[in-house]
């Protein structure tokens, strides 16, 4: 964009691009959906991981990079610009598949995953700081409904795809092939097509009016932080609920296989059950975004604590496909209320001046709850057994709903 071109936002103003990010998203979210199904069956079956704590070993590391990578994100698209950012990531995923192609040993599995968190940390938090760039303030709800969508529809149709190709051709090389392209072609859109979006930033940093008791623009690092995680009470509810929503996450990304599979499942109606709940995840995201522009944000985030609670409980009550289909799709309605609605409350809340950097502490601790709850998860399943785990989260996720009705106040800007 020149200098003299004017700058506008709102999705109809930036149509073009807004779509391209929405694609390049879909792009980031396949990479990760790649290993849903596969890794942990992996784990077991290819490298002898026996116990569970052990094999969760890729999600503890894949969730911690991931985690620091977003806070770093934020402070470098506010340095040096969006794009570079988003390059950056995607030339770091590409060995990902490779080395899972190639792996000889778990200890490859665990590189294969730090290269992911970062690659993860650098393009999902820079595509989701672009479109809030794009958007303006009044549609960030709808703005990441579409982005968190995109990105978890294509984890659930790379879950089920890579499911039926391990399926049909071994656990390997045949499923991990298709991260090889996605990882070109997310570099290739990212290098030719994506403009940077910095200057909508510092555009309505210029016109930015604070909402009483706010904070400016003149905000250090550490600031920022403690703000974003334990001080502006927004915000550190957003926080913690976060990383409740990705320890649920990890939960089912390390754990769900082995559940479904020792209790006699197939590999085909294990990969179907693991690509349910993010399908309906990613596509509730198109409602709830938009639904949380009019309808306000703290209560639907509330309310999707409690619905993933009531799905992850029926996991750990229930037995069979039936069941295990009707707890997926709780989980994935609950996580659709929440997850675009906790970005946009950042966004509303958070300078655009350091907004960027808001995003990357809410994500760390939204994307350490991956390490968290793998930990979690594997030291009671250790302990207690499989199905004990997935009580213990089931509680925890109901106790963050309460913290977010007590703690948040609504963020929503009026119309």
């Amino acid at each position: 964009m020149s200098a003299t071109t004017p700058i506008r936002w709102g999705l109809r103003a930036n149509l073009p691009q807004f779509l391209l990010l929405v694609a390049v998203n879909a792009l980031v979210g396949a990479m990760v959906g790649q290993e849903r199904t596969v890794v942990p069956l992996l784990a077991e079956q290819v490298f002898a991981v026996g116990a569970f704590t052990a094999s969760l070993t890729f999600i503890v590391v894949f969730g911690f990079t991931k985690a620091f990578t977003n806070l770093a994100a934020g402070s470098l698209s506010d340095r040096y610009g969006r794009k570079p950012v988003l390059i950056a990531g995607w030339l770091i995923g590409l060995p990902v598949p490779l080395l899972l192609i190639w792996a000889p040993s778990w200890g490859w599995v665990i590189a294969a995953n730090v290269l992911l968190g970062v690659n993860q940390g650098l393009t999902w938090s820079t595509t989701i700081v672009m479109k809030i760039d794009l958007a303006g303030p009044a549609r960030r709800g709808l703005a990441m409904g579409f982005n968190e969508a995109a990105g978890y529809l294509a984890v659930a149709t790379m879950g089920w795809a890579t499911g039926a190709l391990a399926a049909a051709h071994g656990l390997r090389p045949a499923p991990f092939l298709l991260g090889v392209a996605v990882a070109a072609l997310g570099l290739g859109l990212s290098t030719a097509l994506v403009r940077e979006t910095h200057q909508h930033a510092r555009h309505e940093a210029a016109h930015h009016v604070s909402r009483a008791g706010g904070h400016g623009h003149g905000l250090t690092n550490r600031e920022i932080f403690t703000l974003t995680s334990f001080r502006e009470r927004a915000l550190s509810a957003a926080s913690q609920a976060g990383m409740v929503n990705n320890l649920n996450d990890g939960l089912a990304w390390g754990l769900y296989p082995i559940l479904f599979a020792t209790s006699g499942l197939g590999l085909t109606r294990v990969g179907v059950l693991i690509a349910l709940y993010p399908a309906v995840w990613g596509l509730g995201q198109m409602i709830t975004g938009a639904l949380s522009d009019r309808w306000g944000r703290k209560w639907l985030i509330t309310a999707g604590m409690f619905t993933q609670a009531i799905g992850i409980a029926l996991v750990a009550a229930g037995t069979g496909f039936t069941v295990w289909a009707v707890a997926a799709v709780l989980m994935g309605a609950g996580t659709a209320l929440v997850y675009p609605t906790l970005l946009a409350v950042v966004g509303d809340v958070a300078h655009p001046a350091w907004r960027a950097r808001a995003v990357g502490v809410y994500r760390l601790w939204r994307d350490s709850g991956y390490a968290v709850g793998a930990l979690v998860a594997g030291i009671t399943a250790d302990l207690l057994g499989l199905r004990a785990a997935v009580w213990v989260v089931a509680v925890i996720t109901a106790g963050s709903g309460v913290v977010v009705a007590v703690r948040m106040y609504e963020t929503r800007h009026p119309e």
